[in-house]
């Protein structure tokens, strides 16, 4: 999950019920919630409900979406057509998760032009970890190993959302973002066990610059993240954000020993009292100050999507004209 479900304020806690029918509307809702059913499109669900999944699942897609151009920056510059080839192939794989969650989120009510304007008027999210440049290919590595390694930590809880159309979708996605994440690896252990000194130390540089953005991918710290425990009540999250953030160090451990890399933080270590690592604390101000635009490479990645947007115009109008011309001859015959 790239995204923090909404907040719930004073407001929508305390909001009066309308009538008799929706009081027990709220009930069946969350007599199912409890017993662990899949909520469908046309069931009824509370409106905040609806408004956190909107959020979650846009951000999430745009999260899909912008992710595809920090790889894509490299694909005229992978250094074999092999390597090209799968790079080609993982980025398509991107836009077509974002397909999949507009998709999911439009059967909520919101339409894809409503959520792209969201994102394009900076008034949407999307996972702060796409606002970093990719600087040698071995980022294309690590990019694979730790960020779609922690899409994954993220997303296959994802997989028994309440809300089955979300759900369903996470599926093939967590299958592809797994495939991902193992060519990813594969890509780094070629480098550092069959590369020269040279590619090892890329390797490592670039695990250094990925590792503490990679970690700040699972969102504030539980004490500062208002919206898990709703989040968590509804069914849309199984696990907080610390439990998934300590499930990732734990795995990516003994994974670096393999590669022969080193984890850029000097307070890990494993905690035998509580059988898992401890590890150094996340900048938050950096986290906080990328969210809200003043990352890297903020305003590079909204621009290249605002301009993709309007070059892509054309073949909207064009798709649109088509379709009504279809209609009418439907309607005529």
């Amino acid at each position: 999950m790239y995204t923090q479900a909404m907040s719930v304020g004073p407001q929508e806690t305390a909001a009066k019920v309308q009538s008799v029918e929706e009081a027990q509307a709220q009930q069946a809702f969350d007599a199912r919630i409890d017993a662990g059913d899949f909520i469908e499109a046309k069931d009824w669900m509370p409106e905040h409900y609806r408004k956190t999944l909107v959020r979650q699942i846009s951000q999430h897609a745009h999260s899909e979406i912008v992710g595809m151009l920090p790889e894509g920056n490299w694909i005229t510059r992978a250094p074999t057509l092999k390597r090209k080839a799968i790079l080609l192939a993982k980025v398509q794989d991107e836009a077509g998760h974002g397909l999949y969650l507009y998709s999911a989120a439009e059967t909520l009510g919101t339409s894809r032009d409503q959520m792209l304007d969201a994102l394009h008027t900076g008034k949407a999210k999307y996972s702060s970890i796409f606002n970093y440049p990719t600087l040698s290919w071995a980022d294309v590595g690590v990019i694979g190993w730790l960020v779609d390694g922690a899409a994954i930590m993220n997303q296959v809880p994802l997989c028994r959302c309440s809300y089955a159309p979300y759900a369903r979708a996470m599926i093939r996605v967590c299958r592809e973002e797994s495939f991902h994440q193992r060519q990813g690896f594969e890509s780094l252990l070629t480098m550092t066990q069959h590369g020269t000194d040279a590619q090892r130390a890329m390797v490592q540089d670039a695990v250094d610059r990925w590792w503490w953005p990679s970690l700040m991918m699972f969102g504030p710290e539980d004490k500062d993240s208002p919206n898990s425990e709703q989040s968590i009540r509804w069914g849309i999250k199984r696990i907080t954000n610390d439990q998934l953030r300590q499930k990732f160090v734990d795995a990516c451990v003994p994974q670096a020993a393999l590669l022969g890399v080193t984890l850029p933080d000097p307070d890990l270590k494993w905690n035998a009292e509580r059988e898992a690592h401890d590890f150094g604390r996340i900048d938050w101000d950096e986290f906080w100050r990328v969210i809200n635009g003043d990352g890297p490479c903020n305003r590079e990645r909204l621009a290249a999507r605002v301009k993709a947007w309007d070059e892509g115009a054309w073949v909207r109008e064009a798709a649109l004209a088509y379709a009504k011309k279809q209609a009418m001859k439907e309607q005529a015959a």
